[in-house]
């Protein structure tokens, strides 16, 4: 006769699957305590953050930190918690997609680019920091808000959705992070916003370098040196 046990646990993970979410074990062996709270809804994301971090702390990684496609600070409100300790640089526009990168999306036909993620501000975003004395907010179109801005960096999000962000991101921010450090490229496997992807494998296939897909919400790649 079958386990009991099993046979709910089998039942409750299938209704989860058909809603579009998984039951699963992870991490069960990791001994130490963790750095943030995990029961989110994109966990695979936020635990690859903290381990990432605790990576780059334990092996003395040097560098500052950024995020490129801040939206409303969730995410970087938790780069805040884990890298607390070193400067946060928060670029966006904070007014929604710009123009000349939608232009570039739409000819492409990576995507509509027509998500509204105007509904921010700078100053919502940075009362949401925990450690707000670490935290540099470049507002504009970017690359030009990065003008005077210098690594190394030890982690930095990219999560701008849209094709030619995303690749000017990679070209400013890789070759000044650090031998250890990450970048983590979010909605390569979000086929809402196929130009991510693309820039991803354009840049690495240029400089003959690697990435790892994770299995999060946007379908994230991680890109270290």
């Amino acid at each position: 006769m079958a386990n009991p046990a099993k046979l709910l646990y089998r039942q409750f993970s299938s209704y989860l699957e058909s809603k579009g979410f998984h039951l699963i074990k992870s991490l069960p062996y990791l001994k130490r305590n963790r750095l943030m709270q995990l029961n989110r809804m994109d966990y695979v994301r936020m635990s690859c953050l903290e381990l990432a971090g605790y990576e780059v702390y334990t092996k003395n990684i040097p560098g500052q930190v950024a995020e490129l496609g801040v939206y409303k600070g969730d995410f970087a409100a938790e780069i805040n918690t884990v890298f607390k300790d070193r400067t946060l640089y928060l670029f966006d526009t904070f007014e929604g997609f710009d123009d000349r990168d939608k232009g570039t999306e739409v000819s492409k036909s990576f995507s509509t680019a027509m998500q509204d993620f105007s509904d921010t501000s700078a100053e919502k975003v940075y009362a949401r920091m925990p450690y707000k004395e670490k935290c540099i907010v470049r507002k504009g179109f970017f690359p030009e808000t990065a003008t005077g801005v210098s690594g190394p960096f030890a982690f930095v999000s990219i999560d701008t959705d849209l094709y030619e962000p995303i690749y000017q991101g990679l070209k400013f921010f890789y070759p000044q992070l650090s031998k250890g450090g990450y970048i983590f490229v979010h909605d390569f496997n979000n086929e809402e916003y196929k130009g991510a992807r693309e820039a991803v494998i354009r840049f690495c296939n240029e400089n003959n370098i690697g990435y790892t897909p994770i299995a999060d919400i946007g379908g994230t790649a991680i890109i270290t040196k």
